[in-house]
C-alpha cells in the first residue's frame, strides 16, 4: 500500500523541506501511516502516524507541535497534536536529538463525515526557536478514506428486518371433559354426579359438535376410570374396570343421542397412585410431606398403602379429602375446530374484515397478500379493530422500511412499542433503523431487546460490522444471503466466500453489484470491476460518483473513467 501512496504524493510533497529559522530538512517520507488509505471503523477514521525525525532536523531550543489534519472538498478534520522538544529546552514534552534525532508515534481518530473518501492527510507544524515563530510548511503523509464498512447504513435496509409472526391454526385440537364420582366400592352411575355441570357442559359440547356451527369435528371419546389406591388391589382392579363400562355405556348413550359417530376408548387404572400424589401435594394436609416421602420409598401398591395407613393423625383426612376425589371416571371429548380456508378469509375481508379475528388478519397479510399494498391493508385493519397488539404496527414498519421510507417506519415501530416495549421484533427493527443513522449505542440497545426475533442473527451481524467486529458479523451472518453477510466477509477478507453469498442474492439491487466490484478490485480483477460497477450504475446513478470517489477503485482509473 505504501507504493500507491507514493505515487499519488504531488512531486513537491516528496521533496526535502528545507527548514527555515534553525531547524533542519522533512520530508513527506519521513512519516508512515498506518492504515494507507485510512479506513472507516465503527464511525471513526483512525490512524496510527510514526514518525522518524531526522538528524539535525530539532534545533535544541526548538519547539515544534506537529497537527495531523485531514482535509477534503468542503471541509477539514484536526486530530490530536504531539509536541516535540529539543535537547535545551526545559519541559516535558518528548525531546528530540539534534545530532540523531528520533521516532514517535501518534495516534488520531477523525469522526467520519460524508466526503472524506476523496480526502488527504497533512501533517502541520508549529515551530518556535526559542522565543522566535518559525513557519514549516505541512506536509502531505497520506490520502483517502476506505469507507466500506460505512457501505453497513445501506445494507441494513435489505436485511434484518423482523415480521411479526400470526398465531393462525387452521385446525387447533381442543377437548371438553367431564369427571363422574363414585361412592366408595360402588360403580353405579348417581343422578346427582350426571346433573353435575361439568357432565352438562360435556353434553352440550356433544350437541354443538353435532349442530357444526363453528366447523367443529369430533376425533374420538376417551373415557378413563379410577379406583383409590386403598384396599385390596384385586378388589380395586375389578371395581376400576367396572366403573370404566359403566361410564363408556353412558357415553355411547349420548352419542347416539346426538346421532354422532366416533371412537370411544376406555382404559381403567386400578389404585391411582399418581393422582394420588397429586391432591396430596396440592393440599393442606400436616404431614403431606411425610406422606410424598412414602410414595417415593416404596413401589409396593399394598406396603404402600400400609405405610401410609400407619400414619393415623393424617388418614382420616386422607379418607375424607383425598381419596373421596380419586373415585372417579373421566370423560374426555377430543375434537378439532376447523378455521376458514384462504378463500374464506380473503371473501370475508371484502365482505365485512370485522367478523375476522386478529390471527387471521395477521395471516391474510403474512401468507396471503400477493403486493406490498394488499398487506398493508390487513395490517392497517388489524390496527383498527386490534389496537393493542403491536404486531401489526410492527409489520407496517418493515413494508416502510422496504420501501426506503425511514421515517414512516420508525413511526410505526415506535408505536408498536407503546404497546409493547419488549417486543422483539420492533426492537430488532429499531436497532436496524438507529444503524442507518449511525446511532450506533442506540442500535445496539434495541438488539439486546430483539435476541428473540425472526431476523435477529442479522440484525446483531448488522450491528457488529457498525462496531468493526467483522469476523463475529461474518458468522453471525453465515446463513444468510444478504448484502450485510457479503459486506462482513468482505471486511474479514474471506473474498470467495463473499462472491458466494453475492451470486446467491434472489433479488440484486445496485449495492450488491457495487460489492461485487469490490471485491473484484481487492483481487486485482479489473473486468469484474468494470462489469459490475456499470450494472451498480444502471440500477443507481449516485454509484458513479460514489465509484469515483472510492479508495478500493483507485487502481482502476479506466473502469471508472468508462462509467
Amino acid at each position: 500500500m505504501k507504493k500507491h501512496v507514493l505515487l499519488l504524493l504531488p512531486a513537491a510533497s516528496a521533496l526535502l523541506m528545507v527548514g527555515c529559522g534553525g531547524f533542519g530538512k522533512i520530508t513527506s517520507e519521513d512519516f508512515t501511516v498506518t492504515p494507507t488509505p485510512l479506513e472507516y471503523v465503527s464511525g471513526e477514521v483512525p490512524a496510527t502516524i510514526s514518525a522518524n525525525i531526522p538528524a539535525k532536523f530539532m534545533p535544541k531550543k526548538g519547539v515544534v507541535t506537529c497537527t495531523p489534519v485531514l482535509k477534503w472538498e468542503g471541509g477539514q478534520a484536526t486530530g490530536t497534536p504531539a509536541t516535540f522538544q529539543g535537547e535545551s529546552v526545559e519541559g516535558n514534552n518528548t525531546t528530540i536529538s539534534y545530532k540523531n534525532g528520533g521516532t514517535a508515534t501518534m495516534r488520531v481518530s477523525y469522526p467520519y463525515q460524508q466526503g472524506m473518501a476523496k480526502s488527504e492527510l497533512y501533517m502541520q507544524f508549529d515551530a518556535k526557536k526559542g522565543s522566535k515563530e518559525v513557519k514549516i510548511p505541512e506536509v502531505k503523509i497520506g490520502y483517502g478514506v476506505q469507507a466500506t464498512a460505512a457501505l453497513i447504513s445501506e445494507a441494513a435496509r435489505t436485511s434484518g428486518q423482523s415480521v411479526a409472526a400470526d398465531k393462525f391454526q387452521r385446525i387447533i385440537s381442543q377437548k371438553q371433559e367431564a369427571a363422574i364420582k363414585f361412592l366408595i366400592n360402588q360403580a353405579n352411575l348417581r343422578g346427582s354426579e350426571l346433573n353435575s355441570s361439568n357432565v352438562k357442559d360435556f353434553i352440550a359440547k356433544m350437541k354443538e359438535i353435532k349442530s357444526d356451527q363453528k366447523g367443529l369435528a369430533l376425533k374420538n371419546v376417551e373415557v378413563s376410570a379410577y379406583a383409590s389406591p386403598d384396599g385390596k388391589y384385586d378388589f380395586n382392579e375389578k371395581l376400576a374396570e367396572k366403573r370404566g363400562d359403566v361410564s363408556e355405556k353412558y357415553v355411547n348413550q349420548q352419542l347416539k343421542a346426538q346421532q354422532l359417530a366416533t371412537n370411544v376408548d376406555m382404559k381403567y387404572t386400578a389404585e391411582d397412585w399418581d393422582g394420588f400424589k397429586e391432591l396430596v401435594s396440592q393440599s393442606n394436609l400436616q404431614d403431606k410431606q411425610i406422606i410424598l416421602r412414602v410414595l417415593s420409598m416404596y413401589q409396593d401398591p399394598e406396603q404402600r398403602e400400609q405405610e401410609i395407613r400407619n400414619v393415623a393423625t393424617v388418614y382420616k383426612e386422607l379418607a375424607d379429602a383425598v381419596l373421596p376425589e380419586l373415585r372417579r371416571s373421566r370423560l374426555t371429548i377430543n375434537y378439532d375446530v376447523i378455521g376458514r380456508s384462504d378463500t374464506e378469509i380473503v371473501d370475508q375481508f371484502k365482505a365485512d374484515a370485522t367478523k375476522l379475528s386478529l390471527e387471521e388478519l395477521l395471516y391474510a397479510g403474512n401468507k396471503l397478500a400477493l403486493t406490498n399494498a394488499e398487506k398493508e391493508a390487513y395490517y392497517k385493519k388489524a390496527t383498527d379493530l386490534y389496537q393493542n397488539d403491536y404486531r401489526a404496527y410492527n409489520n407496517l414498519g418493515v413494508l416502510a422500511m422496504q420501501q426506503g421510507d425511514a421515517n414512516k417506519a420508525t413511526n410505526f415501530f415506535k408505536q408498536a412499542l407503546s404497546k409493547d416495549a419488549n417486543a422483539p421484533e420492533p426492537n430488532a427493527n429499531m436497532s436496524t433503523i438507529a444503524l442507518q443513522n449511525g446511532d450506533f449505542q442506540a442500535a445496539e440497545t434495541y438488539a439486546s431487546k430483539g435476541t428473540t426475533a425472526p431476523a435477529a442473527d442479522e440484525t446483531l451481524g448488522n450491528l457488529y460490522i457498525a462496531q468493526g467486529k467483522y469476523e463475529q458479523a461474518a458468522t453471525k451472518l453465515a446463513n444468510s444471503n444478504t448484502n450485510s453477510a457479503a459486506l462482513a466477509q468482505i471486511l474479514s477478507k474471506n473474498y470467495t466466500a463473499a462472491q458466494k453469498t453475492l451470486d446467491k442474492i434472489k433479488d440484486p439491487n445496485a449495492l450488491t453489484f457495487y460489492l461485487k466490484a469490490i471485491v473484484g478490485a481487492r483481487q486485482n480483477e479489473e473486468s469484474v470491476v468494470l462489469t459490475n460497477l456499470k450494472q451498480a450504475v444502471q440500477k443507481d446513478s449516485h454509484y458513479r460518483t460514489k465509484a469515483q470517489n472510492d479508495c478500493e477503485f483507485v487502481n482502476f482509473p479506466d473502469a471508472i473513467k468508462a462509467l
